[in-house]
């Protein structure tokens, strides 16, 4: 590919991330306007719809993790070429995604449901709250490099990405994790719980808490006791809760 068909190629896959992302939220907020949500979407007997919505979460899960790894991306990158290795996860996250939008089965029963007007505002509030803190977080953290344009726009020009230098913008001052944290508030933020949302919210949860394990490996192999020192003082997700003692030595 060319340099100027990476950078396209790069836009198409942010452009579908990007509505994807969208789609996300309306998907996991059941808004009205989407024509397939958590409970709105074909049926199922209960435990096929379990078995169902639990390979669409692993599949995203082992996706978005596995693509992750640095062991991965060498190894990806003998094939795809380097400038747009990071669109092509994008656009296979983004795949994964609407695979399961596609075919999530919801799952009817009630956990829990918010009738007081005022506890409805606030957790809707608390869902819109999740959805910005992801959307702020990629930019602290340099949102066109996450996901893709910042690389094949370089390539364009002829030049080289700086190294990576640790950073904590805003947010990472008090929490290691600021972008799951919008996304467990995304996922638990409801006035109305479902059981099938349920499912979905301990799912992406626990693949959360995994991806959280593997990426905190990779920092500490970038950063080394820069970030153990990090991760000492920091929280994961709640300011003070989370932190770990750097090894000894």
């Amino acid at each position: 590919m060319s340099r100027s068909a990476n950078l396209l190629f790069a836009i198409v896959a942010y452009a579908i991330f990007f509505a994807t992302f969208l789609y996300m939220i309306c998907f996991v907020g059941n808004l009205p306007i989407a024509p397939l949500t958590v409970d709105r979407g074909p049926a199922a007997q209960p435990l096929v719809a379990v078995v169902i919505d639990l390979a669409l979460i692993a599949l995203f899960g082992i996706q978005h993790s596995v693509m992750a790894r640095q062991g991965f991306k060498k190894a990806w990158t003998r094939t795809v070429p380097k400038p747009i290795e990071r669109s092509v996860y994008v656009l296979m996250a983004s795949a994964a995604l609407i695979i399961m939008f596609s075919f999530w089965r919801p799952i009817d029963g009630v956990v829990w449901d918010i009738a007081n007007p005022i506890g409805q505002t606030v957790t809707w509030a608390l869902f819109l709250c999740g959805w910005g803190i992801v959307l702020l977080s990629t930019f602290l953290i340099n949102h066109f490099e996450l996901f893709g344009l910042q690389q094949a726009w370089l390539h364009l020009r002829g030049r080289e990405a700086a190294a990576p230098v640790f950073r904590q913008p805003l947010l990472y001052k008090w929490v290691r994790h600021p972008l799951y944290l919008g996304f467990f508030l995304a996922f638990w933020a409801t006035p109305h719980m479902s059981y099938g949302h349920l499912l979905l919210s301990i799912g992406m949860s626990i693949y959360m808490l995994i991806a959280i394990s593997y990426e905190e490996k990779d920092l500490i192999g970038y950063f080394g006791r820069e970030y153990e020192e990090y991760r000492s003082r920091v929280g994961m997700l709640l300011p003070g809760i989370g932190r770990r003692a750097p090894p000894a030595g």
